[in-house]
């Protein structure tokens, strides 16, 4: 039994891990516009061969479908022609976004040279919370903590005739956030309230 420990992972390895676990994959979608274009064209198909051998079609042959598309909207109601086309624009605009958004989810790469280290962002955001209310020395449901990908929000609620820094808070969460190492640091903003909670 060899006494020498594991080698860590490449970084493109864990480049590849990360980029997988904080992107939404494509695959969904993908694989919803693969099924239609195969439907269609076997449709297409379809109607082709039952023209070509003489036989009826099976809802329109091409020929007369394509005739009708060209004289569009001859005869056709506006409010279904209306629908057919908002629909038809909100599929596109969704396969749109999916293209060319990033898909990033609610999660975070810790930096570890050793592993690819991944955190929620609730998770990140229970534990700013936690710093932030020691800080202020108020109750759990007095704090909500909000965490975007470059902004920290903070809110507190303190309790009447207690007094909250802001700055103190706002110094705590920004130490926490540094011993994430999280790259870029997202920027911390404190919202203190100005009706107090009685009684916490």
């Amino acid at each position: 039994m060899s006494g020498t420990t594991a080698a860590p992972p490449a970084e493109d390895i864990i480049k590849r891990i990360l980029r997988r676990e904080t992107h939404a994959a494509r695959t969904v979608p993908a694989i919803i516009a693969a099924v239609l274009g195969i439907l269609f064209c076997l449709y297409v198909l379809l109607e082709s061969v039952l023209q070509s051998l003489g036989q009826e079609e099976w809802l329109i042959d091409p020929p007369t479908f394509a005739h009708w598309l060209a004289g569009l909207p001859r005869d056709v109601d506006p409010v279904y022609l209306g629908l057919a086309g908002s629909l038809i624009f909100l599929a596109g605009l969704w396969f749109f976004l999916m293209a060319v958004l990033p898909g990033r989810r609610a999660r975070y790469a810790i930096p570890n040279p050793r592993a690819a280290v991944v955190v929620e962002a609730e998770v990140l955001a229970a534990s700013l919370a936690r710093r932030s209310r020691l800080t202020a020395g108020v109750s759990s449901g007095q704090v909500l903590v909000t965490v975007g990908r470059t902004r920290v929000e903070v809110r507190i609620r303190p309790t009447s005739g207690i007094p909250v820094d802001a700055d103190a808070v706002r110094a705590a969460v920004e130490d926490e956030l540094a011993l994430t190492g999280l790259d870029p640091q997202p920027a911390v903003h404190i919202q203190v309230s100005t009706m107090g909670a009685i009684g916490q």
